[in-house]
């Protein structure tokens, strides 16, 4: 009985680990940490122009770590999401500023080229055996020349294109409430969050995204045609990408094709600080939006306190190495 009395702490140390709750929890509280030490290095970190500009920056990199959520969680990569966003949005320009064609088309424009790369790097992964990181490198680069080339590596503005802006800068809460002027952007964010969310959890494509990534060869000899699965996953992330794009197009009220590069490891780091494990199998949505939200606050508190851009990176790349770090250890505790 003794031993028994021993073990349960360690036992239910263990399942909480594994569960990810310990994770979501320790994100959490490391947000709430930053947020008051900005607060204390800055009197301007919290007023609420700057808040709004932390949501509007998270309502972006915040669907990008959704995307990568899904293909992480199957155990894949998509170093891609970056520059996808960025070819998403120069599409857009293409059909609203180039084309004049409505509003609804460059909406559509954004979310079918997503899925179509999408569609293309599922295909690659599953059908032509290439590993997640190749291929997404490899569509990463030829996804940057396109925007270049599609846009002839000038800037598209949507200033004959009445109420893009209004998609990510609007606020339809505020036209309500005014006193809670939430951007469209955020909206959007937690509209993509919940979906997301309940796709993962209540949907057979969900459950499958989890088989995946927790053991492929198991879930093959099944029966199940994992290679479809595998690429409706890469697919329904892209089509989130393309919604990304819209808001960061929407946000700067232009498509500008040399941006993107960069995005995707401010992705990943949120989704991995989120507590999805980079080996597949494990993940939350609320834990990426936690990330995400860390992601925005760190570096926006950087900026207020004039850390040069360079050491902003630093810090960025400092992340990631702990968050996998981090990843590595609780995997070892599970286990």
């Amino acid at each position: 009985m003794t031993v028994m009395s021993q073990d349960a702490p360690a036992s239910a140390l263990r399942k909480l680990t594994a569960s990810g709750a310990f994770q979501k929890l320790l994100a959490f509280a490391s947000l709430v940490l930053l947020l008051i030490a900005f607060s204390i290095a800055s009197p301007n970190f919290m007023q609420t122009s700057n808040m709004i500009a932390i949501l509007q920056a998270t309502s972006v990199n915040g669907v990008l770590a959704i995307a990568a959520t899904l293909v992480i969680i199957t155990g894949g990569i998509d170093l891609s999401v970056g520059t996808l966003m960025t070819f998403t949005a120069v599409m857009t320009g293409v059909v609203l500023t180039n084309l004049g064609l409505p509003l609804p088309l460059g909406v559509a424009a954004a979310i079918a080229t997503g899925t179509l790369a999408g569609f293309i790097s599922g295909t690659l992964v599953a059908k032509m055996k290439i590993p997640p990181f190749i291929a997404t490198l490899g569509l990463m680069l030829i996804l940057k020349g396109l925007s270049l080339v599609v846009s002839g590596t000038r800037p598209i503005y949507f200033n004959d294109t009445p109420g893009f802006d209004k998609i990510s800068r609007g606020s339809l809460i505020g036209e309500i409430f005014p006193a809670v002027p939430i951007p469209n952007g955020v909206l959007i964010l937690f509209l993509v969050a919940g979906a997301v969310s309940y796709i993962l959890s209540r949907t057979v494509l969900g459950r499958y995204c989890f088989a995946l990534g927790s053991n492929e060869e198991a879930v093959r000899l099944s029966g199940v045609n994992t290679d479809r699965w595998k690429i409706a996953i890469y697919s329904l992330s892209g089509a989130i990408v393309g919604i990304a794009g819209l808001l960061i197009a929407s946000r700067l009220n232009s498509a500008q094709p040399a941006l993107g590069l960069g995005y995707e490891l401010e992705a990943i780091a949120a989704v991995v600080i989120g507590g999805t494990s980079l080996s597949g199998g494990r993940g939350t949505i609320l834990g990426t939006l936690i990330g995400a939200l860390i992601m925005a606050v760190l570096l926006n508190g950087l900026r207020i306190l004039s850390v040069p851009q360079e050491w902003q990176t630093v810090v960025t790349g400092a992340i990631i190495i702990l968050a996998v770090y981090a990843d590595i250890m609780r995997r070892q505790k599970a286990n």
